[in-house]
């Protein structure tokens, strides 16, 4: 994946993630606090693809 789809896939993750962290299940919770988690690891693998090419 490209440096901007990587960075797209992790704006999508930490959204969804933050909106499942609004609910009032726990496990719910537990599961979008971890989506997030992952959203802001994809978006870091964008920022550093795009530092030193799509070769990451």
């Amino acid at each position: 994946m490209g440096e901007f789809t990587d960075k797209a896939k992790g704006l999508g993750n930490e959204i969804a993630g933050n909106a499942k962290q609004m609910s009032g299940d726990p496990e719910t919770r537990a599961e979008g606090a971890a989506q997030e988690r992952k959203g802001e690891a994809q978006n870091l693998k964008g920022k550093v693809k795009g530092a030193f090419g799509d070769k990451v």
